[in-house]
Order: C-alpha cells, then structure tokens, then sequence
C-alpha cells in the first residue's frame, strides 16, 4: 500500500516538472534565439540604467 502512494507522489513530481523538460525537447535555433533575446534583453536593462 505504501507503494502505491510512493508512486503516486512520484508522478505527481514528474507531472510538476513537466514544464522545465519541454524546454530540453527545443531545437538548437530555438535555444539561440531564446539565448539572444534574454541578452538583447539584458542589454537593454543595462544600458537603460546607464543612459
């Protein structure tokens, strides 16, 4: 019985989860052009601070 609510916790975590692993399943060009818009993003922060 014990197992079973083992199991159920387990799925419930994987389930969580789930978010964070869709972003392992993106293309390299996808994971670029994410990268570059979180720079160009930074960027702006930056030099909105600085100017």
């Amino acid at each position: 019985m014990s197992h079973g609510h083992h199991h159920h916790t387990h799925a419930h975590r994987a389930t969580a989860a789930a978010p964070t692993f869709s972003l392992l399943r993106l293309s390299v060009g996808q994971r670029l052009a994410g990268s570059a818009v979180l720079l160009a993003g930074l960027w702006g922060m930056v030099l909105g601070v600085m100017g």
